[in-house]
């Protein structure tokens, strides 16, 4: 669908909590924000979904157009999204099912909404089945944040969170791998794609996160607080050996499939080691500071001896 055809299906779904007339009228529909895998300038689409458990499903059908749409390989290179249903906005991790869970999962579509299936005949490629996958503390409805330091945890549980998933799916992955017997090339386990997106998920987020600590938590800190510049230069430091891995790891994600499972193994686990530590370091070093500063941030109260001199 064209941007003027989706424009005012945005427009209406934001003005109305959610809700839109026409052909959509009555149907479960929700906005889709990517990133584009060229641009990285943000895209909203507006798309039917489906449940599954707490799951949302979308489909990338396009009709039964014979490739992809554009949000689909955007999420493919951005898997953080952003996801607007009814009245409620919140980030989401973008995992196109692969194998039996793909084919289940598209049953379950075609089953609430018959039309996906007319659209799966129209065209020679797989119809792509996106799961959108909530963070744990936003799925949990994780409690309210009223300091930096509250903020600061929330961001840090996420990324463990995160890491402790993609060791997990690296294990079953490379396990489904080694069973495959017989001749030929083994099947695909249905867990590359998830392995890559939470790999992707996780980089992205660390590196968003490490950015705007080096752009702006940490230059307002060493000015609030010059005894914390010696640790905030040894952060910035290991935000950069971070960074450093990160790219080795995602040069392993290239051919996840013909990835080699010990050096993947490798990697992971000293990305991990150093990682947690240095979380661990920068809440022992930033907490008690972070807890005194409100979030969101309000601006400074003015200086009254200016007000005196004006």
């Amino acid at each position: 669908m064209s941007s003027s055809f989706n424009e005012p299906i945005i427009e209406e779904f934001r003005a109305n909590g959610g809700k839109v007339g026409g052909p959509f009228e009555g149907g479960d529909l929700l906005l889709l924000t990517t990133t584009g895998a060229k641009s990285g300038q943000e895209h909203t689409v507006p798309l039917g979904y489906v449940r599954d458990g707490d799951l949302l499903l979308i489909v990338a059908s396009a009709a039964g157009a014979p490739r992809h749409p554009a949000w689909y390989h955007n999420l493919l290179a951005h898997p953080m999204v952003r996801v607007e249903v009814g009245t409620e906005t919140f980030a989401a991790i973008a995992v196109p099912a692969e194998g039996a869970r793909r084919e289940r999962l598209f049953e379950h579509v075609v089953r609430t909404a018959p039309g996906y299936a007319d659209y799966q005949t129209r065209t020679a490629r797989t119809l792509p089945v996106v799961m959108l996958e909530r963070p744990e503390s936003e799925a949990e409805g994780g409690r309210e944040v009223t300091n930096l330091a509250e903020k600061l945890l929330e961001i840090h549980t996420w990324l463990r969170s995160q890491l402790r998933h993609v060791r997990a799916e690296a294990d079953a992955h490379f396990a489904a791998r080694a069973a495959h017997q017989g001749p030929g090339e083994p099947p695909a386990p249905g867990l590359g794609l998830q392995l890559r997106q939470h790999c992707l998920a996780f980089c992205e987020s660390l590196e968003f996160h490490h950015t705007g600590e080096d752009a702006h938590i940490f230059p307002a800190l060493a000015s609030w607080h010059p005894h914390l510049r010696d640790t905030l230069d040894r952060l910035r430091d290991e935000h950069r050996t971070v960074s450093r891995i990160q790219g080795e790891l995602l040069a392993l994600l290239a051919d996840i499939g013909a990835a080699d499972p010990r050096r993947f193994r490798t990697e992971l686990d000293r990305m991990s080691e150093e990682l947690t530590a240095h979380l661990d370091y920068e809440e022992e070093s930033l907490l008690p500071v972070l807890a005194e500063i409100p979030f969101p941030p309000v601006p400074p109260a003015p200086d009254p001896a200016e007000s005196t001199a004006s």
